[in-house]
């Protein structure tokens, strides 16, 4: 069977993050020249599940309930990275709001284009971390929202409260 070009760069991104599950799939995306989500969506064994985009807002709500996790930004410049819960949301214009003390986010939804949970080994340690990441139209991390960021695994109420939500919200 012929395999198309589509199917030669899904297994050559499988084979570039087999080579090392610990590298950030940002850098992965880099330096095979292919967007992020395209990345994500190429992880194995289920790794990444992708969710209904349609209920962002929904999935968002969600993360009030897991208390402290840590937001990572990152453009082409810098990134970002805050720890805090979620919570105080409000709509202003094109933007959803969080802002609690700690977390002030003003997300433009319209530009969400995909959504998944993921549940791979962190580049610190390699370590399992369980995170929702959010993907613009462009196929760039808008931003990602990290339950467990390595150091030790994950506890069993994180671990629960991630397959609810991932479960709850999977794309069918």
């Amino acid at each position: 069977m012929l395999q198309t070009s589509e199917d030669q760069n899904a297994e050559r991104i499988r084979q570039a993050f087999n080579a090392n599950r610990r590298k950030m799939t940002v850098q992965l995306a880099r330096e095979l020249g292919v967007s992020e989500v395209e990345v994500i969506r190429c992880l194995p064994d289920n790794l990444a599940v992708e969710l209904d985009v349609s209920r962002w807002e929904e999935i968002i709500r969600r993360f009030e309930a897991l208390g402290q996790v840590h937001v990572i930004v990152t453009n082409n410049a810098a990134t970002l990275e805050a720890f805090g819960p979620f919570g105080k949301f409000s709509v202003f214009g094109e933007y959803f709001n969080v802002q609690t003390k700690s977390l002030d986010m003003h997300i433009r939804h319209a530009q969400l284009a995909a959504i998944f949970a993921v549940e791979k080994p962190g580049h610190v340690d390699g370590v399992n971390t369980l995170s929702f990441q959010f993907y613009d139209q462009s196929g760039t991390a808008a931003f990602k929202v990290f339950l467990t960021f390595g150091g030790k695994a994950p506890p069993g109420e994180k671990v629960a409260q991630f397959a609810g939500i991932r479960e709850d919200f999977r794309l069918r």
